[in-house]
């Protein structure tokens, strides 16, 4: 899915329809890259409710080429809110937040074809609580 913002290359978001995300459940991203030596820029895109447990998330992209060959497999830790105060970040509207945070900075993919990214969650809780989309966003650096 392309994107209307020019320096988009890609944006698209996965909705747990139950409003929690499963650890079993892991959202699969796919596109194709025709110039390898583009540098991109990918984010994670996060939605939550006011009510998510914690202020942290840790979150696992796995990027697989068209092969099934893991390319890279990367572990963050993403702040979703205050530590201390418990204020969350990131653009509200009512009891819902959306977050954009950097996954990879200038990543090169090696090669053109087709891609997929993997979003696992690494926390501790089964299924986890108020986390309401997930997705990727892909730009051109300026």
């Amino acid at each position: 899915m392309l994107a209307c913002d020019k320096n988009t290359f890609l944006k698209e978001n996965y909705d747990f329809e139950s409003k929690n995300w499963a650890i079993k459940n892991e959202p699969t991203f796919d596109f194709e890259i025709t110039n390898p030596a583009q540098a991109y820029n990918i984010y994670y895109n996060v939605r939550n409710g006011l009510s998510y447990p914690f202020y942290n998330l840790y979150l696992k992209n796995i990027i697989t080429d068209s092969t099934g060959k893991n390319i890279s497999e990367k572990l963050d830790e993403l702040i979703l809110a205050d530590p201390k105060t418990g204020n969350p970040h990131g653009e509200g509207v009512g009891d819902i937040f959306d977050h954009k945070l950097i996954a990879l900075k200038n990543y090169r993919f090696p090669h053109k074809g087709k891609y997929k990214i993997k979003l696992k969650q690494y926390m501790r809780q089964n299924p986890l609580q108020d986390i309401l989309s997930v997705g990727i966003t892909i730009e051109i650096p300026h």
